[in-house]
């Protein structure tokens, strides 16, 4: 193995570039993963802009990754990465909410580098197997698909309704995957919400899922018994809090900044349930790889591969609006 590796490092706002570095070693109980392919996600794209001073340049991003083992006695295996990594022994983890843990931690920030690279570090119990018949640039899907999926799951919960109307508000990656996981699931209609109108057009070959565009078609008032918001910004909470209907369940796992928009009169006389959701379960991040090697989230035509060597490119594309896939997916191999 040689000592140095390509990596696209953050080196300040709206600036990327492809460096040598060292080949980073595993502490204890960790492994070296050999990145195969990887996901540019939005919190990516947020710390690009320099708005998140939890990532500070310069630093190695990426979180939403699979590869392979490259040393020890499991050396050779095909890998899923969960980045999310968590003291095991903390009472929240025991409790089975590993990812609300104080001690919870991600690669992408200091003092884990992140997967935009050929190798990175991770502890051997973050690891999945992936099965023989998924693809390891599908596999990377992994992550940002078990953020959709603990979303969706949270919400049926709450809602306690079998075949819901579900509105998605939000063509990213994160819109797009609960929208066909709210159709495996059995939802009775899905809408999803997106000005982009290529992002519009990506959905056209997915049954059951209408996407419109919110700016130009509204629903009315108690259209939808679950509402994913996807994005989070005060016009989706304040178009979530007319939409939804009495008794209804809004699922807020977008993370723009902020608190305006939720109409608390409405939320309270029509006892409206408004929840949170970060992250994902380990249940929730096996049950979206399953869900892909699968194939129960159809032919994901919204993701578009590129090489790791375009990253920089990819960045800047993202950044300029010139992307209409709702995910990038850099491939090392």
């Amino acid at each position: 193995m040689t000592e140095s590796m390509d990596a696209l490092v953050y080196t300040g706002p709206n600036q990327m570039q492809l460096e040598r570095l060292p080949v980073p070693a595993p502490g204890e109980g960790e492994v070296l993963v050999e990145v195969h392919a990887v996901g540019i996600c939005g919190s990516d794209m947020h710390a690009y802009h320099g708005h998140d001073d939890r990532r500070p340049a310069p630093l190695v991003l990426g979180h939403e990754a699979a590869g392979i083992i490259a040393s020890g006695p499991r050396a050779g295996e095909r890998v899923a990465i969960n980045p999310l990594v968590v003291d095991p022994d903390c009472p929240v983890a025991r409790a089975g909410r590993p990812h609300l843990s104080p001690t919870r931690a991600i690669i992408s920030m200091p003092p884990r580098p992140g997967a935009f690279a050929r190798f990175v570090t991770i502890p051997e119990r973050n690891l999945l197997v992936v099965p023989d018949r998924l693809s390891l640039r599908i596999a990377a899907l992994t992550e940002p698909v078990a953020v959709s999926w603990h979303a969706m799951r949270l919400g049926l919960e709450r809602l306690g309704q079998s075949q819901p109307r579900v509105l998605v508000q939000g063509g990213g990656a994160i819109g797009v995957a609960a929208a066909l996981i709210a159709r495996h699931m059995g939802a009775a209609s899905i809408d999803l919400a997106e000005p982009h109108p290529g992002r519009r057009a990506l959905l056209q070959s997915e049954p059951q899922i209408t996407g419109f565009d919110p700016q130009m078609q509204d629903a009315g008032a108690d259209a939808y018994d679950l509402i994913i918001d996807a994005v989070g910004a005060v016009a989706t909470r304040q178009a979530a809090s007319r939409l939804v209907r009495p008794g209804g369940v809004i699922v807020h796992v977008g993370l723009l900044p902020g608190i305006e928009g939720y109409d608390i009169r409405r939320v309270t006389l029509q006892e409206i349930t408004i929840t949170g959701s970060y992250c994902y379960t380990p249940e929730d991040f096996a049950a979206a790889l399953d869900a892909l090697a699968k194939r129960y989230l159809g032919a994901l035509d919204w993701v578009e591969m590129r090489p790791f060597a375009q990253g920089v490119a990819a960045f800047a594309d993202l950044d300029d609006g010139r992307v209409d896939a709702a995910k990038i997916v850099l491939e090392l191999q």
